[in-house]
C-alpha cells in the first residue's frame, strides 16, 4: 500500500499562492475574493527571468456571477513584489 502525502500550498503572509504557468491565484477559494496575477513579460537579469509587467485582478469567487461582473478591481504593475503588495492589501480589505 503506497504512503500518500498531503502538500501544502505555499504562503505569502498566511495565504495560499498558487501557480500555473504565468498565471497565479492568491487568497482561499472559499473566500468572497481572489486575487489574479497575469506576468504578461518578463526580463532576463542573470539567470533568471524577473517579471516586468504584471496585470493584477480582483475576482469575486461567487460562479452564479456572469465573468465580467467577477472582476472587481484590476490594475497593471512593474515586479511580481508590488503585484503581491497590492493583492494582499485587497484580499485582506
Amino acid at each position: 500500500m503506497a504512503k500518500t502525502e498531503k502538500k501544502a500550498f505555499f504562503t505569502y503572509k498566511g495565504l495560499p499562492l498558487v501557480r500555473h504557468g504565468n498565471q497565479l491565484f492568491y487568497g482561499h477559494m472559499y473566500d468572497e475574493f481572489v486575487v489574479q496575477i497575469d506576468i504578461v513579460s518578463t526580463e532576463k537579469k542573470g539567470e533568471l527571468d524577473v517579471a516586468n509587467k504584471v496585470i493584477i485582478r480582483k475576482i469575486a469567487t461567487d460562479i452564479t456571477l456572469p465573468p465580467a461582473k467577477q472582476i472587481v478591481k484590476k490594475a497593471e504593475k512593474s515586479s511580481l513584489y508590488e503585484a503581491l503588495d497590492i493583492a494582499s492589501a485587497w484580499v485582506n480589505a
